[in-house]
């Protein structure tokens, strides 16, 4: 078989493993419904709007503040309903608002006079959203990346420690061993993503939040492309790193430099989200790129440009950091006599 079919071999063979494995299938599941929590739920607990009982004549200031308004003939009556706990308030004479035990707001706002409000920056974005979308995004590459970067140095060292990998590469040439590696955790990862970015997108519409659904939506559409060049660059780390080791505990000691270019980013992007110069910065750096530009898109902080600067920049980086993994990958990969150090697997 030539290169292309071994490596589509080799992918297939992962893929079908992967989904198999119940630690897969319950990460997976658990992405799932973190993300359909944050997205659904809210909407879910925050309940409609408040049902209010007046009379005919005092329901139309009610109605235009979009509440639930139920008419009843006369004040008593909706001191009953109120009382009898059919609504949350009244509307009577004078006027008066009735509650149980605490004073509605949205009631009480809807028959007071407000002054006129002129936002100095309407395109401003939620302080709460400041901080959970830049959490989010740097997260969710984190561990996805962490996770199935891990997987691939596993099977490597695990293919190396049974001798298995002999075999292997008596009847596939090495690199197309890695590329199906590096294909399987690359697709398996970016279906994980894509579902995820789905049921967001989902939970957000349900909740009629079209501003939010339009801030967010260029925002996950450019961090795919990111993620997905970002998540080679650290998968060809990991692989080299699984390579040079023979033992699954050997692994903590070659995979300090991975871990570590995945984990300051991580902080980074957390720290700094509020920061318009560093943000600016780890947007165009490699191993931070993937989430700190989406972030900026999301927060309208970038220029119409800047992302396909970015994403070029990225693409050279895993470019790069793939050949070098390939390298280090095939000259360490048939020695199985202890750990090798990444010079001699360089020149091997």
């Amino acid at each position: 078989m030539n290169t292309f079919e071994a490596t589509r071999l080799v992918a297939a063979r992962e893929i079908r493993v992967k989904l198999r494995d119940r630690t897969f299938l319950i990460s997976t599941l658990i992405f799932f419904l973190i993300a359909a929590a944050a997205t659904f739920l809210p909407p879910l607990l925050a309940g409609g709007p408040p049902t209010v009982a007046a009379t005919e004549a005092a329901a139309g200031p009610l109605h235009a503040a979009g509440l639930q308004v139920r008419t009843v003939a006369d004040d008593a009556a909706a001191e009953q309903a109120v009382r009898d706990g059919d609504v949350d308030a009244a509307v009577v004479a004078g006027p008066a608002v009735l509650a149980m035990k605490e004073a509605p707001g949205e009631v009480v706002s809807a028959l007071s006079s407000e002054p006129p409000v002129r936002l100095l920056d309407p395109d401003a974005v939620d302080p709460t959203l400041a901080f959970i979308v830049p959490f989010a995004f740097a997260f969710v590459f984190f561990i996805t990346s962490q996770t199935f970067g891990v997987q691939i140095a596993q099977s490597i060292i695990e293919e190396k420690q049974t001798r298995i990998v002999e075999i292997l590469v008596a009847a596939v040439p090495v690199r197309a061993l890695l590329a199906g590696k590096m294909l399987a955790g690359t697709l398996l990862a970016l279906g994980q993503i894509g579902l995820v970015a789905l049921v967001a997108l989902a939970g957000v519409a349900s909740g009629g939040d079209s501003g939010l659904l339009s801030l967010l939506a260029p925002a996950i559409g450019w961090f795919i492309p990111f993620f997905l060049l970002g998540f080679v660059l650290i998968a060809a780390m990991w692989a080299a790193a699984g390579a040079l080791v023979n033992r699954l505990e050997d692994i903590g000691g070659v995979s300090m430099p991975v871990q570590l270019a995945v984990m300051l980013p991580f902080f980074a992007v957390i720290f700094l989200n509020d920061n318009a110069v560093g943000m600016r910065v780890l947007s165009y750096l490699p191993f931070s790129a993937p989430t700190a530009m989406p972030l900026r898109l999301f927060t309208g902080d970038a220029a119409g440009w800047e992302p396909f600067v970015s994403l070029a920049l990225l693409l050279v980086a895993s470019v790069g950091f793939l050949l070098a993994g390939a390298r280090v990958y095939e000259g360490s990969l048939l020695r199985t006599n202890g750990r090798t150090s990444l010079r001699t697997a360089w020149r091997g």
